[in-house]
Formats: structure tokens, C-alpha cells, sequence
């Protein structure tokens, strides 16, 4: 493969197989507990991201009986155009990276699965029922789900595993 081919967070000390967790699924882990303080903010950072995603579940019953059922955005055409900006961006690096055999890919095309999920999401979600849900369904469906699963494939088989 090219040269310009970076070796991974795989390469890093921190990082290792560990065998509870089944073969060949890297985790970062302390090679030893010395004095660093890495692994203290790895497991901080882990409790913290832990506790918002749960402090969230309350603030989600609230949005979903609390908002109203329609509104009108000030900036709407800005919003999907910015979207789709984004998803457009992260299509062309992904594409480039891999062109160039550059390992970073992964992280675009995970990125950029994420975006045509919310993009489908919203699409469907914001249409007005009728003639404008039709096209953001068959769009959801026909284009841009599809793009998803497949970045999202995409993804997983370039990220970078040990011996690779």
C-alpha cells in the first residue's frame, strides 16, 4: 500500500487487546498503572461522558412534552443547506483520504454516516404531511440511509486494528 499510510492510535503504548472483551478488539488501556495520569482522565472522562449521557434521559422526557408541536425557524434554508454543506464535506475527505490510503477515512466516513442519519431523521420528521413527506421518505430511503449503512461499513473495515 502507499507510504503515506499513517499507523494508527493502535501504535500508541496505551492501547492493547484486551482478552475479556474478545479477539482482536483494541481498548485503551494502561500497559502499566505508573504515575501517568492518562489513564485517571481515560476513566474520568468515562464516568463523566457516562453520567451527562444519563442526566440526559430526563432532559429528553421534558423536550418531548414540553415543546411545541410545530415552530418556525428564522434560518431555515441556512440550516439544510449547512446539513447537507457537512455532509457534502465529509463525502469528498472521505473520498480523498481513501484515495490516498490515509487511515484517517474512518473517522470522516463515521462522521459522515452520522450526518445522513440526521439528515434522513430530520427530513422525514420535519415534513409537512402529504406531497412533502412523500420525497423526504423516498430520499430517506433511497439515498441517503443507504449512503449511511454504507459509510458506516465503510468505517468499521478502514479502521485501523493491530497488524493491519
Amino acid at each position: 500500500m502507499a507510504s503515506t499510510r499513517l499507523t494508527g492510535v493502535h501504535s500508541l503504548s496505551l492501547v492493547r487487546v484486551d482478552a475479556a472483551s474478545g479477539p482482536g478488539v483494541p481498548r485503551i488501556l494502561p500497559k502499566a498503572a505508573a504515575a501517568s495520569t492518562f489513564p485517571l482522565l481515560l476513566r474520568r472522562a468515562a464516568t463523566v461522558l457516562t453520567v451527562l449521557g444519563l442526566a440526559m434521559i430526563p432532559w429528553l422526557v421534558f423536550l418531548h412534552t414540553g415543546l411545541p408541536a410545530t415552530a418556525q425557524a428564522s434560518h431555515w434554508a441556512w440550516t439544510w443547506t449547512g446539513l447537507d454543506s457537512f455532509e457534502a464535506l465529509g463525502l469528498l475527505s472521505t473520498g480523498l483520504l481513501l484515495g490516498r490510503g490515509d487511515r484517517r477515512a474512518c473517522l470522516t466516513s463515521a462522521a459522515t454516516s452520522t450526518l445522513l442519519l440526521v439528515d434522513a431523521w430530520f427530513d422525514t420528521m420535519t415534513a409537512a404531511p402529504g406531497s412533502d413527506l412523500e420525497p423526504a421518505v423516498l430520499m430517506a430511503v433511497f439515498a441517503e440511509l443507504p449512503l449511511a449503512v454504507a459509510c458506516a461499513v465503510l468505517a468499521t473495515r478502514t479502521f485501523p486494528r493491530p497488524g493491519r
